[in-house]
């Protein structure tokens, strides 16, 4: 976050549960509507919990969501734990996970077949996209204007995200350098089902999933 810049109370950045597509390999990036599995249904209640614990019963917490119906049918079985009403959620797409145009949708194994392997290893982060796709810095640009237009949210937050866009909004939050090869800053990995908290720049992880990660092994 910028030096000096001021934001009122605390973020929870949550990653969404396990879907259909992860099962099967393919990839999801910005598809607007993947469900979620048994395992996912599992994780998203396991972050209930967790949460329920930490803060209580109708907690003042601002919820938000990525417009992907996978961090909405997440946030439902939280919101439920915390008893309050999924319909007073806020989305929006700059919220979204990254886009990776003509290869959203594919099986990683086609992709792979096609292009080779288009995954850093070593920092679990895409390599490669069609000139259609998005990069990260281009992330790390419109979860900064979430973020200068949330500053001022009442009570915390809760954000439910995605693998890749949450973790170049926790490198943005917490002040981390630019990634260099990747043109943004990017938090370390978290499996799906995850929650990290970030209160004036630092992060605490408060919950650690059960899910994968989010690039192909």
């Amino acid at each position: 976050m910028e030096p000096g810049r001021s934001r009122l109370g605390r973020d929870f950045v949550a990653r969404h549960g396990e879907t259909v597509y992860n099962v099967a390999g393919r990839m999801q990036g910005d598809h607007p509507h993947t469900t979620l599995t048994r395992a996912g249904f599992a994780q998203a209640d396991a972050m209930g919990a967790t949460l329920r614990d930490l803060l209580g019963p109708r907690p003042k917490l601002t919820m938000w969501a990525s417009t992907a119906g996978r961090a909405l049918q997440t946030l439902a079985v939280i919101a439920e734990h915390l008893e309050l009403d999924w319909h007073a959620a806020r989305t929006d797409p700059r919220l979204v996970e990254i886009g990776m145009g003509a290869w959203s949708g594919r099986y990683y194994r086609d992709v792979i077949a096609e292009a080779g392997d288009f995954v850093d290893r070593a920092h679990g982060l895409y390599t490669r996209a069609p000139q259609d796709g998005e990069w990260y810095d281009a992330i790390a640009a419109r979860v900064a204007l979430w973020l200068a237009d949330t500053d001022d949210d009442p009570g915390d937050r809760l954000v439910i995200m995605h693998g890749m866009s949450s973790r170049v909004l926790r490198g943005v939050m917490t002040g981390q350098d630019v990634l260099p090869g990747f043109d943004a800053p990017v938090a370390a990995n978290l499996p799906q089902g995850s929650i990290a908290m970030i209160e004036h720049g630092r992060e605490t992880i408060v919950h650690r999933g059960t899910g994968a990660g989010e690039t192909p092994t």
